[in-house]
Formats: structure tokens, sequence, C-alpha cells
């Protein structure tokens, strides 16, 4: 998973980025067909997007500093011009890759693009809502990614509620929205014990 400025020039890349959304597990290092692409990457941080040649390619994890065998492999297919995140999920003892696809719609002009991501492993479905109830995204389970909804630009502050009910287990201040951005709100950690859970807002795509 090498940058070729030929590749680059002829519009043949993609973009690659990896979240490591485990709560229980060590940092990590990634591997794309043997050769070290992201290092020492912690718990709830992630990179930049990565330019890729479009193609296929065996993704590796392995516990950071380490290369003996692998926590984790799949393969992954990376389209010309397209923007995917690469999410590490789950438990350390019951870990998967996760592929997204990042800002794969049309966007209007002038308007803000969100949806929500539910990584917490232990965390029952959720509701996601503005703090005067109104529900943006009802009854998201595990794993689930939302469709993207587009909203006024500005700043929200959003509360994450146990599903069907008033009980809110996360707010999510400060969620500054920009026009013509595309973001994910990443629900990481765990329900009830450490670490606990929180919120990323990641922007997507350009």
């Amino acid at each position: 998973m090498i940058m070729n400025d030929t590749d680059n020039k002829n519009g043949m890349m993609g973009y690659v980025r990896v979240i490591h959304t485990v709560p229980d597990a060590p940092n990590v290092d990634i591997y794309a067909d043997n050769k070290l692409i992201v290092s020492n990457l912690a718990y709830s941080k992630y990179t930049d997007y990565l330019s890729v040649p479009e193609g296929r390619y065996k993704i590796s994890l392995y516990v950071a500093g380490t290369k003996n065998t692998p926590v984790l492999t799949n393969m992954l297919t990376v389209p010309k011009n397209s923007y995917l995140t690469v999410a590490a999920v789950g438990t350390l003892s019951d870990m998967e890759f996760l592929e997204i696809d990042d800002a794969n719609i049309d966007q209007t002009l002038g308007k803000a693009d969100i949806r929500f991501l539910h990584l917490s492993p232990n965390a029952p479905a959720v509701d996601i809502t503005l703090p005067d109830g109104t529900v943006i995204f009802s009854n998201v389970i595990f794993e689930q990614i939302t469709p993207y909804i587009e909203v006024e630009p500005m700043n929200y502050t959003l509360q994450v509620r146990v599903s069907g009910t008033d009980d809110v287990v996360l707010t999510v201040p400060n969620v500054n929205l920009s026009a013509d951005k595309f973001y994910t709100v990443y629900a990481i950690g765990f329900a009830g014990k450490e670490p606990e859970l929180q919120a990323l807002l990641l922007i997507d795509g350009k």
C-alpha cells in the first residue's frame, strides 16, 4: 500500500484511514501486504487518510512492536476515488475489521451531512437525539452505520439514549458542523466500566 505518483496523477488512487475502537486492546501496528502502514495506534486514535493505489490488499493487525502472529487479518478492496475507514472493532477476545464507505453520497451546497456509528461492544441499542428529545437516529445497534442525514451547519449538542427511553447514557456537546462537509459520530468505549463511553467526531472524505 505505497503511494505511486503515476497512479495519483492518473486518478487511480483511493484513500484509506484506520481507527482503533477496541476498548480493551493494546496499541496496534497495521500492515498492508506485509508493509507497515500504521505504527503504535492507540485506542480511540485514528490516522489521516492515506493515499492508496486502487487494488486489493491483505490487511493485518498486530500488537504494537510484534510481528509473530496477527491478531486479525482481512482483505480490503480499495476502488479509485473512494474514501474508506477501516475500524478495528469489538473486544480483544472478539475483534474484527469493519469497512466503512465515507462521503459516498451527493451533497447539497451549503448543508452539512452527519451519521452515527455504534461501536460500543457491550452497549444496547441506542437513539441519538437532541436535548429536547427530538430523535435523529433510532434503535441503532452495535456495528450499525446510519445513513447520512442533511442538516444545517451549526453547533449541536447530541444525546445518546437507551433506545425507546429517556435514559441518557452520553451527552456530546459542541458538535460543530461546517457547510459542505460530511461527518461521522463514533460512539466507542464500554457501558458501565472503563474505558467509559465517549464520542469521536470525524470529518469524512475530502
